[in-house]
């Protein structure tokens, strides 16, 4: 009688398969696990995570995807292959820039979205051109929608003078967190990715963002910008620490 099958992800992997596709199926498992917890992925960045608790932990679900008992030891390999990935790069030209960055809060924020039509671009560039150059608006413009965060002491203009038709979505309360770069984050990957890290994993709903030169903005609930700002703080004061560090104790870059 052959061998029972196990699932994994639409794949087939039988008793008798290679060892070496159980490990990689194992991996990938892990892999996926951990790239779905913050929690993890900060113990493992942050070098506080034990392995062994780890992959005790994600062991039985491990075997429930799998389907199959699976030696801990397995588990654990693939914990630390894992671990990689979350691993600081020490990249110095990325460090440097959030060490010079700075933190501007903007309340009393709103938003709207709606149809990308023709009819709604134009009110909106007549909007534009009709208000003060010192009143706050952003535009962002998708494929199939259009949306416009603005100083919410505008809503009652914008809804009265400039009606949009379709809209999907309206907010107020929001606030936005504008974070200014030095003009090297232009050219520099990275950068915008560690800033949209430290506030996920803090388990944050970025409502909207956009980068415009060398502000990166984001649009959040009222209720998270406490938990935001910490989290910015605290990547901005770790940055400046290893900056200061290397220039006393310089590594390659």
């Amino acid at each position: 009688m052959p061998s029972k099958p196990y699932i994994f992800f639409g794949q087939n992997i039988s008793k008798t398969g290679k060892v070496t596709k159980l490990s990689e199926s194992i991996s990938r498992i892990v892999q996926e696990l951990i790239d779905k917890d913050f929690s993890l992925q900060s113990a493992l960045e942050k070098g506080y995570g034990n392995y062994s608790a780890i992959a005790r932990m994600l062991k039985p679900m491990v075997e429930e995807i799998l389907n199959h008992k699976v030696k801990i030891e397995s588990v654990i390999t693939a914990v630390k292959r894992a671990s990689v990935t979350y691993k600081p790069t020490h990249n110095m030209d990325v460090t440097d820039i959030i060490a010079e960055s700075a933190i501007n809060l903007r309340t009393d924020i709103a938003k709207i979205s709606a149809e990308k039509t023709r009819k709604n671009l134009e009110t909106l560039r007549k909007m534009l051109a009709s208000l003060a150059r010192e009143e706050y608006v952003q535009i962002i413009e998708g494929t199939k929608v259009v949306t416009i965060i603005f100083d919410q002491k505008l809503i009652d203009k914008i809804h009265s003078d400039f009606p949009l038709e379709n809209i999907f979505e309206e907010k107020n309360n929001l606030v936005t967190l504008i974070i200014t770069s030095p003009k090297k984050i232009i050219e520099t990957p990275g950068c915008i990715t560690s800033f949209y890290n430290a506030v996920s994993r803090r388990r944050i709903n970025i409502e909207e963002t956009l980068s415009c030169s060398t502000e990166t903005i984001l649009v959040l609930q009222l209720k998270d910008v406490g938990k935001a700002l910490t989290a910015l703080t605290n990547l901005i004061a770790e940055a400046r620490k290893l900056s200061k560090k290397m220039l006393n104790e310089p590594i390659q870059r």
